[in-house]
């Protein structure tokens, strides 16, 4: 049952550590731990990717800062209370890692599957230069009766289908984990930088039940 479930939501990361590690959650006397990998796209720009990693699969006292890290594992996401609000908090769940050399070239350095339902209207507009865009959240379900809320845009003739889902409605993803920043208005006077997770789609199917 539960490796059926995993196969619905696979994520692989390679890129440079570029954080410390921080101390995030214990269970069952398992410490898990917060580190950043930044992965840089086909454009050359770069996303920072924060990766959820166990104690019992890296020595987390080390400082890896610049090492290069190949991940697998899950993209996770959970409800943090923040100023009287639900925050969804997205990471990658490890369940694998290992160092690499550097950077493989041109190797799917950022890849991530998800099989899931549709759980709110689709958003579809259009840029001011007449680009297609449509937001989805996906509910990606879990072992135990637990579910993933993943974010994910699709662009072109991916939003232009995208935008005609109905809610519980069943599609498979491929696409990459990517980072956006964005200046959250907190008050008249404050504001606050924050960073986005989401899920840009290169492939999109609709899938039969």
């Amino acid at each position: 049952m539960s490796d059926k479930i995993i196969e619905n939501n696979q994520v692989t990361i390679m890129g440079e550590i570029v954080s410390e590690f921080t101390f995030s959650h214990e269970v069952f006397g398992e410490g898990f731990y917060m580190v950043d990998v930044s992965v840089r796209r086909l454009s050359n720009s770069v996303d920072t990717i924060p990766v959820m990693i166990s104690e019992r699969l890296i020595d987390v006292n080390e400082d890896y800062t610049g090492e290069f890290l190949m991940v697998s594992g899950q993209f996770r996401s959970y409800n943090r209370h923040d100023e009287q609000k639900n925050r969804l908090v997205l990471s990658v769940f490890a369940r694998e890692v290992s160092f690499i050399e550097e950077e493989l070239d041109g190797a799917k350095t950022n890849s991530i599957l998800l099989d899931g339902y549709i759980c709110k209207l689709p958003i579809y507009r259009k840029t001011p230069l007449g680009r297609e865009i449509a937001d989805l959240l996906l509910a990606v379900n879990r072992p135990y009766g637990k579910s993933d809320y993943i974010p994910c845009i699709c662009w072109g003739r991916n939003a232009r289908f995208a935008s005609a889902f109905e809610v519980g409605e069943h599609v498979q993803i491929l696409g990459r984990i990517q980072s956006r920043e964005y200046v959250k208005k907190l008050s008249e006077t404050e504001t606050e930088k924050r960073t986005a997770y989401e899920v840009s789609v290169s492939k999109l199917e609709c899938m039969e039940e």
